[in-house]
């Protein structure tokens, strides 16, 4: 994930995933508390992979790009799981 173009789209798809999910908790009040339990344990997940992968990488010897680019590796999955899954209105 070394290419600006990356990040730009991860930046543009997480405030998408964001909006869309934020308009699906609003319109479901009633089920708010267990949907936002359960983003923010799936945001600790993807956090706590790139921090291991990153580790990883960096004990590889790779350079700092590699290492970013493997720190991010997962939330970038995440969250272009999570579009594609609210895209289809299953959100």
């Amino acid at each position: 994930m070394t290419d600006p173009a990356r990040w730009g789209l991860l930046a543009w798809q997480a405030g998408w995933v964001f909006t869309l999910r934020s308009m699906d908790l609003w319109a479901k009040p009633d089920g708010a508390g267990a949907e936002l339990t359960r983003m923010a344990l799936e945001k600790q997940k993807a956090f706590s992979d790139g921090l291991f992968a990153a580790g990883r990488a960096a004990m590889a010897g790779a350079g700092p790009e590699a290492v970013m680019a493997a720190a991010a590796r997962p939330a970038q999955r995440r969250v272009s799981a999570n579009l594609r899954t609210l895209r289809r209105g299953k959100g």
